[in-house]
């Protein structure tokens, strides 16, 4: 679920924290920059894990501000294809269900990948598994807010840059529009064991 990602970036430090750490000025930037954004073909970025290397730092003529070349890890939210995750039912509708792992909110499980016989209650708006119990059927619901397990299908990265560059060096841009999803998983809870947790301590 969690991997270590490898940047590089030009730090900045402005004129006026020059007599500042270097070291808590270079997190600060990096945490500020990266913390809680997609990277896209990397994931989303949660938090500076360490630096690698500072280069020597440059001041250009006319700039007040020094400026270093960093290599430095962060940690990295981008589960792999397969992979069996929790999170809890955010939303419903016909076409599926949205979870959310309480940091991350772009899980979409598809009406077809729900347990099969399943229908939409427009009435509640869940999801109901007829579940066949010895020729009886009981119905379980998907509620809002309920504890899912679920295994990832696909991952999908969309590009929403606006096309100014990001800084990034060699490792893609930062997606920040807030129109579109730049980093959505699909999931699927159509197999034993997967759905809410509390029906398999129930059957």
């Amino acid at each position: 679920m969690f991997i270590v990602s490898e940047f590089e970036e030009v730090v900045k430090v402005q004129p006026n924290h020059l007599e500042d750490d270097q070291m808590s000025r270079i997190v600060i930037h990096l945490n500020s920059m990266l913390a809680n954004k997609v990277v896209m073909n990397v994931g989303l970025c949660l938090s500076l894990f360490d630096i690698l290397e500072i280069g020597d730092s440059i001041i250009y003529p006319s700039e007040g501000a020094y400026f270093s070349k960093v290599r430095f890890r962060f940690i990295v939210f981008r589960p792999f294809v397969e992979e069996i995750l929790i999170g809890k039912v955010k939303s419903s509708s016909s076409d599926g269900a949205v979870l959310t792992t309480g940091f991350f909110e772009d899980i979409f499980v598809p009406a077809a990948n729900m347990q099969n016989p399943s229908r939409f209650d427009v009435k509640d708006k869940v999801w109901v598994w007829e579940y066949d119990n010895c020729g009886d059927t009981v119905e379980l619901h998907m509620d809002i807010g309920e504890t899912v397990r679920f295994r990832v299908v696909s991952e999908q990265f969309t590009d929403t840059h606006p096309g100014v560059d990001s800084g990034l060096l060699d490792t893609g841009e930062i997606a920040t529009s807030k129109s579109k999803s730049p980093y959505s998983i699909v999931g699927t809870v159509r197999e034993p064991g997967l759905g809410v947790i509390g029906w398999w301590t129930d059957l």
